[in-house]
């Protein structure tokens, strides 16, 4: 086994100190999500009534009638409440949810009371620190990619400006029971392993990665987007094996493909079983929004005040143009990066709901995050080579501590409610908060989240609710 860089201990390090931030709480979309892994370890069923009536009060909010009873509509024909969320959130975190049970079930034995009811402490503190282990190894995959082609320093340093200037962070601690950071994490395990077996991939690495492929899918359908990395690998094998007429390696080739695909639905029956149960068919996802194949909002998921890509999250500009610089140093990985990206962003910009709600930045594309990391060190490394380097690494360090900086102060302001959690900002509004607010907020804050995080959450989730009740609509989560 390769020994850990330098690099790599500094990145653990940074982990480990970092995990005070984990905020074990499931609210919003997360109480979809954890309902899986709850009923199906606790109840043996998916019956998930008591996950919505003990959810926060933003979610119950159009769910429930005034005495708290489920509404009628909350139910499928099949008799089941209409849970949409993906089941393989609750796939990742099995492991820790089982650890979290059994030393349950042991406390108890020796005289303890702790419900084993799956919503006690342990259990929520397992699958939040299960949360930003994903998350972790989502960087930690991407940092050893981007060294593989780039200079390790700018990869080290991308991967640093990645972790702290992007979504990816509110989804690692603060929301850890939403499903952006496992989907980070799947997402990077699908696209180094495609890369680290792209030079004579054998059929049990076909295999394994189609088995990847489909727990990706579970975890967030659009991730089918990805599958674009071996499918546009296969055409172009095709194309050439066709062009030498050498028949025996197309016919391989197909079956190796095949496998991969059947490994792949393989993967994906966890979801299908789910559908099936809950709605009566394997193909209905339970969403109701409307999709505009022609007219998707492309500018606006980038630039837009309300949760735009590269508006809140500028880092990624940097990213998306350094993956187009990538091709320099491999021609393939850069050009099907490029291509995988603006895929997923016309799926994203097609969706009636493309700002993601309630969304810190725009939240769908932390599943890019291994993209985000290759890019970022993509155009630095190319920055350096063509200007003085030196200068250059003083450059990208400054710059990347003054995009952290922006990012944490608008993740205060994101969570305090200085700026609304839903909808567009005003950036005039959230300059001035920057320099005048935050700083004079923050110190007390952080206090507070280390110190009475209970309450602090209390009143985070009591902000939502009249902001929520303040809009024409009634808001959603």
């Amino acid at each position: 086994m390769a020994r850990l860089s330098h690099h790599d201990k500094i990145l653990a390090l940074l982990f480990v100190l970092s995990l005070p931030l984990v905020n074990p709480w499931v609210r919003g979309d997360g109480v979809g999500y954890y309902a899986f892994g709850r009923a199906l370890l606790i109840q043996h069923n998916l019956d998930f009534k008591q996950d919505w009536l003990r959810a926060n009060s933003t979610f119950r909010m159009g769910r429930t009638d005034a005495a708290g009873n489920l509404l009628p509509e909350e139910y499928t024909p099949t008799g089941h409440i209409d849970n949409h969320f993906s089941v393989g959130p609750a796939i990742l975190w099995s492991p820790f949810l089982l650890a979290a049970h059994l030393f349950v079930l042991s406390f108890d034995a020796l005289g303890g009371h702790v419900p084993q009811d799956g919503f006690a402490k342990p259990y929520i503190v397992s699958i939040a620190l299960g949360t930003a282990f994903y998350g972790f190894l989502s960087l930690w995959l991407s940092f050893q990619l981007a060294r593989k082609y780039l200079s390790e320093r700018y990869a080290f340093l991308a991967t640093l400006g990645v972790w702290f200037a992007s979504s990816l962070p509110l989804y690692m601690y603060f929301n850890p029971s939403w499903s952006h950071s496992l989907s980070a994490f799947i997402v990077a395990l699908f696209v180094w392993y495609w890369d680290r077996t792209r030079d004579g991939r054998s059929w049990s690495a076909w295999i394994l990665l189609g088995g990847i492929g489909g727990v990706m899918m579970d975890v967030y359908p659009p991730n089918a987007i990805l599958l674009l990395f071996p499918a546009l690998e296969s055409l172009s094998t095709y194309w050439m094996e066709l062009a030498r007429r050498d028949l025996k390696s197309f016919g391989s080739e197909f079956l190796k493909n095949a496998a991969f695909t059947l490994a792949l639905l393989a993967a994906f029956l966890p979801t299908l079983i789910a559908k099936k149960i809950i709605y009566g068919s394997f193909f209905n996802f339970g969403y109701g929004e409307s999709w505009f194949l022609n007219s998707p909002a492309l500018l606006k998921v980038l630039f837009s005040a309300d949760h735009g890509l590269f508006s809140w999250t500028p880092i990624t500009l940097l990213a998306v143009i350094g993956l187009w610089l990538l091709r320099r140093r491999d021609e393939i990985l850069g050009l099907y990066s490029i291509i995988v990206f603006v895929a997923f962003l016309y799926l994203i910009g097609c969706y009636q709901d493309w700002d993601g709600l309630s969304s810190f930045g725009n939240r769908f594309f932390v599943s890019l995050t291994i993209l985000f990391v290759l890019g970022l060190a993509g155009f630095m490394d190319y920055l350096a080579h063509a200007w003085n380097e030196r200068r250059i690494w003083f450059a990208a360090q400054a710059a990347t501590i003054l995009l952290i900086l922006w990012n944490f102060g608008l993740i205060f302001q994101w969570g305090t409610h200085l700026i609304p959690a839903r909808g567009p900002i005003s950036w005039r509004q959230a300059a001035y908060n920057q320099v005048a607010v935050v700083p004079v907020q923050i110190v007390g804050t952080l206090k507070r989240y280390v110190t009475h995080r209970g309450q602090l959450m209390r009143n985070i989730e009591q902000g939502d609710v009249e902001h929520i009740k303040s809009q024409p609509d009634g808001g959603s989560e």
